[in-house]
């Protein structure tokens, strides 16, 4: 078997639509606590899986949440394996918000519509077409490609990636970079000026559960220990609070080089550096960076009461929170002041920030690519073929490359 990497062929191309289509007609919606199956996507990605001779394993911790495991040989077993991965999931859609049914996968005007068409069946989709297209030219990677198709991303990831890297660790063993979404896709800012992003970290989960206690009682009288009330008060805090700037040394080269594209020049050590000054001049391009600079915290679920006339002794209320790396515990300590006496707040769920380490070139003339930077394209309209910035994933906290071209 030939052991260069081709392009895919033609009917990679169609087959690419065709799978993001069918997968996002399978309704995989994830509502937290559980409410979620995705075996009729697992399945379906394993059926064209080995229909290519690729051997997929299918792994559930709880029946009807399934993951999908396969490897493919490389050429050379000594060369570390790369994971590339995707969830099966989707968060909930309401059909009378959309214009075209969420879950239809229609095709319309050269666009795949639906829920997933963007997070992320359509890289589940592209994953499985380019392998197939693999086994159809005879082509092998020099490296094992570990793929995973995983449950419940969209919640806590315990049906998931947690059960697989806790139960089957072993399925990944020689891997050493993993690739998945938040990144590598083009992002248009303007006319003539593509860039490709590539994540290397991310700010933390920071799933919170806020509760207030109070007095029930009857809603005619004056209540001044009103559940609800105390829990508004806190989610208003919350909500209309503004988080102040923390750079980490990732996002620092991500906005050095990303101004660069533009002409800027910026020094993100100087005392009186402005970031959202520096975010305004970039424009669209703002959109990769600008979730990356601070810590967040966004009210998301309210819960309280069961009768229009009775004040619940209780009052409850979730908060999406991202955590920038290093930043945790001012996170901790700025929600004990918002929240206040009469509020409790606890994580819902939590996962640790992550970064990348990242050396920005020192000047924006054209050199060598930083350590974080891989050539991306073979023209540009700028003088540098290639920077680092960050993913638009709200949860991204770190750079990747970007070229113009």
């Amino acid at each position: 078997m030939a052991e260069e990497v081709r392009e895919p062929d033609a009917t990679a191309l169609d087959e690419v639509v065709t799978f993001t289509s069918e997968l996002i007609h399978i309704d995989t919606t994830n509502r937290g606590g559980g409410d979620c199956r995705e075996r009729p996507a697992a399945e379906y990605v394993a059926e064209r899986l080995a229909a290519a001779g690729i051997e997929p394993t299918l792994l559930e911790r709880t029946t009807g949440r399934t993951n999908v495991v396969a490897r493919i040989p490389g050429t050379d077993p000594t060369a570390p394996a790369l994971l590339v991965h995707g969830h099966l999931d989707v968060v909930p859609a309401d059909p009378s918000e959309w214009t075209v049914h969420p879950f239809s996968g229609e095709v319309r005007d050269g666009l795949v519509w639906g829920r997933g068409a963007v997070d992320m069946k359509n890289m589940d989709a592209m994953v499985l077409a380019v392998v197939r297209s693999w086994a159809r030219q005879g082509v092998r990677p020099r490296r094992d490609v570990v793929l995973a198709y995983t449950a419940d991303e969209e919640d806590s990831a315990a049906d998931g990636s947690g059960f697989l890297a806790d139960r089957h660790a072993a399925l990944f063993e020689g891997c050493t970079e993993g690739i998945s979404e938040s990144g590598a896709f083009s992002f248009h800012p303007e006319p003539g000026t593509t860039l490709y992003p590539i994540a290397a970290g991310e700010r933390g989960t920071a799933w919170l559960k806020l509760t207030a206690h109070g007095r029930a009682g009857h809603g005619s009288k004056v209540n001044t220990a009103n559940a609800v009330t105390r829990l508004a008060a806190a989610v208003a805090r919350i909500g209309a609070h503004t988080w102040p700037v923390r750079l980490t040394t990732t996002v620092r080269a991500a906005l050095t080089e990303l101004a660069a594209l533009y002409g800027i020049e910026v020094d993100t050590h100087a005392p009186d550096f402005d970031v959202d000054l520096v975010l305004d001049k970039l424009g669209p391009a703002a959109a990769l960076v600008a979730p990356t600079v601070r810590n967040s915290a966004n009210p998301t679920m309210l819960e309280a009461g069961y009768k229009v006339n009775v004040i619940p002794g209780a009052a409850v209320a979730y908060v999406d929170g991202r955590m920038l790396p290093g930043a945790e515990e001012e996170f901790a300590e700025t929600m004990d002041r918002l929240t206040g006496p009469d509020v409790e707040w606890e994580f819902h769920h939590r996962e640790v920030p992550l970064e990348a380490p990242s050396t920005p070139r020192p000047s924006p003339s054209c050199g060598p690519p930083s350590s974080a930077s891989t050539r991306t394209g073979t023209s540009c309209r700028s003088p540098c073929p290639a920077a680092p910035t960050p993913s638009s994933s709200p949860g991204s906290a770190s750079p990747a490359t970007a070229s113009r071209r």
